[in-house]
């Protein structure tokens, strides 16, 4: 029952010094932090959209990428976690079970980042789990990174390897926050998305908000070791997507796509923060949409590619 996840979950939410009134009320009360702005970010995941439960996919996994989405969103704001608030629509078989499974996951993310975990809600119903997190974050006034700030002649730089992270990737995603909190301290960062449907789209997703485009070099794309062998293990071989097909479309990579002055791009490339394998992989252009050019230098247009849900009108 509810009553009794409540009572069993409350003594194992930390005290946390951003919160001055912890969860149990109606609503938690947050301490701002002096001098600057709140971020907030949502996200849901659905089983059998986004997970599917069994012997690969523990609760424990969905807790951890639950949270770990947002705080990818918060990175790509160049944003300070804070705290999140989690809600859960539990299927009602074995729902106390897959309950305490979410909340090891969250709480160890949690704890790692430093954000404070500052309640949510808990529902039933005869469906798949689902849930939602929304955490919040903070920047000075005036740094957020946004989409739509990209221009002409900045370099395109991928903060690692894309391609084939549904050979588990997916589960165990690893929020750039730290790494982005450092690149914005030292360098200039015009624009900036995270890799959550697929770099192609995502990339063609910031140049659309910054009403620019981009000439993708595609040899210099860093290919994930899961997308070649998702490519290599294809059994149909007519219908065989290359390994850059993978990193391109396939999606929950969740590295950073960054627009940065050429300068700034270069110094991030020879002195990474810790844990980034970051490329340059194109340049911004004034034309709208995305090219590709390859080692003939042949440049041809890139459709965008990637995850969208999709529903009728």
């Amino acid at each position: 029952m509810e009553t009794d996840f409540v009572k069993w979950l409350l003594p194992r939410l930390p005290a946390h010094p951003r919160l001055e009134v912890p969860a149990g009320d109606d609503a938690a009360v947050l301490r701002p932090p002096a001098m600057r702005r709140t971020v907030i970010t949502v996200d849901m995941l659905t089983e059998g959209v986004d997970f599917i439960l069994g012997p690969d996919c523990t609760p424990r996994q969905v807790g951890h990428k639950a949270l770990a989405v947002n705080l990818s969103d918060l990175a790509a704001m160049a944003a300070r976690p804070e705290a999140v608030v989690v809600a859960v629509c539990l299927p009602r078989s074995a729902g106390a079970s897959l309950a305490e499974g979410l909340h090891e996951g969250l709480a160890a993310l949690a704890l790692e980042f430093d954000v404070a975990l500052a309640g949510g809600d808990t529902n039933a119903w005869d469906g798949p789990l689902v849930i939602s997190v929304t955490a919040v974050g903070s920047v000075p006034p005036g740094q957020a990174w946004r989409r739509s700030e990209a221009r002409p002649g900045d370099l395109i730089v991928v903060t690692g390897p894309c391609g084939g992270s549904l050979l588990g990737r997916h589960l165990r995603v690893q929020p750039r926050c730290r790494a982005a909190l450092e690149i914005a301290g030292r360098l200039t960062v015009h624009a900036a998305i995270d890799i959550s449907d697929g770099l192609s789209l995502d990339l063609s997703r910031m140049m659309t908000a910054s009403g620019a485009g981009c000439q993708v070099d595609l040899p210099a794309v860093p290919i994930h070791e899961d997308a070649v062998r998702m490519s290599r293990d294809q059994p149909d071989a007519g219908s065989r997507r290359t390994p850059l097909d993978h990193a391109l479309a396939d999606g929950e990579d969740f590295e950073l796509l960054l627009a940065m002055p050429p300068d700034d791009a270069q110094r991030l490339v020879c002195d990474p923060p810790a844990g980034l394998s970051p490329a340059v992989i194109g340049e911004v252009i004034a034309e709208p949409g995305l090219f590709a050019t390859d080692s003939t230098a042949a440049r041809r247009p890139l459709p965008p590619q990637g995850f969208i849900h999709e529903f009728d009108g």
